[in-house]
């Protein structure tokens, strides 16, 4: 018999992803979420969900664009320190050592160390209780050479992305391969 939790947000995991953006003043600034995921596939889009008090809320509100960088376990201190201090009086791209990288495509900067990147232009934001989901298009994926596989997608074996416990507030890395989506229940 299963326990109640209680209406919360122990849906498990959830990523971590570092947000990219512009103040008004042209600043990059990265801000870490864990609220995100894609929500639709034709056109592809992403939806990030931010408290409107965050510095990164405004931005995108003003540049009407967003970068999705995926955080990796190598990166796992940087990620974090971006969920911790605020863009409204730090340069988190200074503090962390990482490069800021002006898009061609959208109004957000993207981080060149990371390996994987969603450049999203905005389309629709939702207010959902104390946060506003944002709904970009994604308009490019940017890789790396070196995390693709022979059919030059993203191997999640090579990119090693971070993932989060919501509540608990830890981070995790991926587990092992267990079978090809849409083959494997095929044997019931």
């Amino acid at each position: 018999m299963k326990q109640s939790l209680g209406a919360n947000t122990l849906a498990q995991p959830a990523p971590v992803w570092l947000i990219g953006s512009y103040d008004a003043a042209g600043r990059p600034n990265l801000a870490t979420i864990a609220w995100g995921g894609i929500c639709c596939s034709k056109p592809p889009c992403a939806a990030i969900a931010l408290r409107p008090a965050t510095y990164t809320h405004g931005n995108i509100l003003q540049r009407k664009a967003f970068t999705i960088n995926i955080a990796t376990e190598a990166f796992g201190r940087q990620a974090d320190y971006c969920g911790i201090a605020s863009g409204r009086d730090t340069d988190k791209f200074a503090a962390t050592g990482f490069t800021a990288v002006k898009s061609e495509l959208v109004n957000a900067p993207y981080v060149e160390e990371l390996p994987l990147i969603v450049e999203c232009r905005l389309v629709q934001t939702v207010e959902v209780g104390g946060h506003t989901q944002f709904i970009g298009e994604i308009v490019d994926v940017k890789a790396d050479s070196a995390i693709l596989s022979d059919q030059g997608i993203p191997d999640i074996e090579k990119v090693r992305p971070m993932i989060f416990t919501p509540v608990i507030r830890t981070y995790h890395g991926v587990g092992p391969y267990l079978g090809q989506a849409f083959q494997i229940g095929k044997e019931l």
